[in-house]
């Protein structure tokens, strides 16, 4: 059975989230949105990933200071046709992105998202 595909939210304003959902929900793609005292659980128990088990972690620290969006379960050929859509849309870019991998998948939001600003950092130098 192929992995259902899942877009996880982080920090995301309300409006923007009922946006996307209703995009989604045209490509079949199913919307979590993570709250904040989430941000301390396995990214693959996140996604509803088979094998994770139920975390009882509380995220302590602040919210992330930008929004971030996760896709789990969908192959490049889905991602782009998601992130084609989303521009169609109109809606403000969320920067901080991420394909979910058999690496990432055992981080926490807060690691992936420190990772993602330490990448960006380093392609905005050069």
């Amino acid at each position: 059975m192929a992995a259902k595909q899942t877009i996880l939210l982080f920090h995301v304003s309300t409006e923007k989230e009922q946006k996307i959902r209703e995009m989604c929900k045209t490509l079949g793609i199913e919307v979590q949105t993570v709250d904040k005292k989430d941000y301390a659980k396995k990214l693959g128990y996140l996604a509803g990933i088979a094998g994770f088990k139920k975390e009882n972690a509380i995220y302590q620290g602040t919210e992330l200071p930008a929004e971030m969006l996760v896709f789990s379960g969908m192959d490049s050929d889905q991602v782009d046709v998601f992130l084609k859509t989303y521009r169609e849309s109109h809606l403000a870019p969320i920067g901080c992105k991420a394909i979910l991998t058999p690496d990432n998948v055992f981080w926490t939001a807060d690691q992936l998202f420190r990772e993602l600003l330490q990448e960006h950092m380093f392609f905005t130098k050069r």
